[in-house]
């Protein structure tokens, strides 16, 4: 039997009882396939989560792009196997990022709905940009170096500062991309790796070559679940899928306490 679809006003109870609030800022990681069949869509969603937080609210998505970048693993795993000349002859191939243009990748279909709204606005990182949607968005989106993924000078540190809330809509905590911002505030930091991507100026395709932080999302399960058990994490069921709130700067604060007491760089 195929279960009913999920209406609007259901998934706007839902949001409403998570906690979020009218004014809001948040960061949204959501599997449509975990909430379930949409009565609407995936714009339903969008719409729903428009109501919860009002006009003065601000909805930020991740909108990666990893196929324009050799050092990927979505660039190692589509050339494994390939000879040198035939690697060479794929990355001749590749892409260059449009923060325009360039679809989003692996974030899944609401990231992507996000991305292509008229009014949303997205940072200028080549591999790892956000998207918001919202009257805060272009503050929010407007500093995104390159050599900081998602540190210090990118929209998580914005997001950090605007008091957000990220929420795990059907996802688990690996998907958490605040706890990278951990990783830029270790006693023991990251070791510094060398990058390269492409991206589009002035009509041109150019290779960019930087270095920046090795970032590691491995300990993030473990770190959940210590954060399940803070007070300030909420838990609920938005749609047909669990679902989890939590304070970015709350988050974040624990994250680094966790790693400097567990990793070893």
């Amino acid at each position: 039997m195929t279960a009913a679809p999920v209406r609007s006003r259901s998934l706007l109870a839902d949001l409403r009882a998570m906690g979020l609030v009218a004014g809001g800022v948040v960061l949204v990681h959501c599997s449509m396939r975990k909430v379930g069949y949409l009565d609407g869509g995936v714009a339903a969603l969008a719409l729903a989560f428009r109501e919860a937080i009002g006009p003065s609210g601000t909805l930020v998505v991740t909108t990666q792009t990893p196929g324009n970048s050799v050092s990927s693993d979505a660039f190692r795993a589509a050339t494994a196997g390939m000879t040198d000349t035939e690697r060479a002859a794929y990355e001749e191939q590749m892409p260059g990022f449009d923060a325009r243009t360039t679809p989003s990748f692996g974030v899944g279909a609401f990231a992507e709905h996000i991305r292509g709204l008229p009014d949303a606005v997205r940072s200028g990182h080549p591999q790892t940009s956000f998207c918001a949607w919202g009257p805060k968005a272009p503050d929010l989106m407007r500093v995104h170096e390159l050599d900081s993924h998602l540190g210090e000078r990118s929209p998580l540190a914005a997001l950090e500062r605007a008091d957000a809330t990220t929420l795990l809509l059907g996802v688990g905590y690996e998907s958490c991309t605040a706890l990278h911002l951990a990783e830029y505030r270790l006693r023991r930091p990251a070791a510094v790796r060398d990058y390269r991507c492409y991206e589009m100026r002035q009509g041109r395709r150019v290779r960019v070559d930087f270095r920046a932080p090795h970032l590691d999302a491995a300990p993030f399960a473990r770190i959940g679940i210590g954060l399940d058990r803070e007070t300030f994490t909420r838990r609920g069921i938005v749609g047909r899928a669990p679902a989890r709130l939590l304070p970015i700067r709350a988050a974040v604060r624990y994250a680094v306490q966790w790693m400097d007491r567990n990793l070893l760089r």
